[in-house]
């Protein structure tokens, strides 16, 4: 049972109980390996942890965000994503494993799309790169599937009372991508720096996009 109370005051800006907290075991042996293989002197951990910084952060959800740009700045492109997002998503270049279907799925005032995946740890790379530890974590999959407002409000999102939130669950066959509503104030933005706001949870559902000037 986690105790919520044990709070020190540099991580109250996290809210009270964010999931990251709950997957410290899950850390822990991973840290584990890595003391071990680096005094072994196969790793250097200080690359580990860029490379791994650089996957789950950078360089794979710059994919997922120029396929969000696009579809926010071109209607046509937005249209082939509902219709076809494989294909569409595959026209930018970027496409994974033989047989993986993407599907986009929209969110609007009226509906918010959170992505979770039951089964397993399906996880579109090709788009998002490498998947945060909690999502392939029970707690974060089962608390989605029963209580998804609760658990986007441990992650900072809270939504109007009128939205549903639509919960997909991905599958090895077919991945979902979450198109986040363009925050207003963007229309004089480039694809590039529209891509530059869109971030990983954004994509996963379990974030929303602010405007350059709310992120500050």
């Amino acid at each position: 049972m986690a105790d919520h109370h044990h709070h020190h005051g540099h991580d109250h800006d996290q809210g009270h109980d964010h999931p990251e907290n709950h997957y410290s075991d899950m850390q822990a042996r991973v840290k584990a390996l890595e003391s071990l293989l680096s005094e072994k002197g196969l790793i250097d951990p200080a690359a580990i942890d860029a490379i791994v910084e650089t996957y789950e952060t950078r360089v794979g959800p710059r994919n997922g965000a120029k396929v969000v740009a696009k579809a926010w700045s071109d209607p046509a492109f937005a249209d082939w994503l509902k219709r076809d997002a494989t294909a569409a998503i595959a026209s930018l270049g970027f496409t994974g494993r033989q047989g993986e279907h993407m599907r986009a799925v929209f969110n609007t005032p009226d509906i918010h799309n959170l992505v979770v995946c039951t089964l397993c740890s399906c996880y579109p790379w090709s788009v998002l790169g490498l998947p945060p530890v909690w999502y392939k974590a029970p707690a974060y999959r089962s608390r989605a599937v029963i209580d998804p407002r609760g658990v986007l409000a441990e992650f900072g999102v809270a939504l109007p009372e009128q939205t549903r939130i639509r919960v997909w669950d991905s599958t090895a066959e077919l991945r979902y991508l979450v198109i986040p509503e363009r925050p207003a104030g963007t229309e004089h933005l480039d694809d590039e720096a529209l891509a530059d706001l869109v971030s990983r949870d954004a994509m996963i559902g379990t974030g929303v996009v602010r405007a350059p000037e709310e992120q500050a």
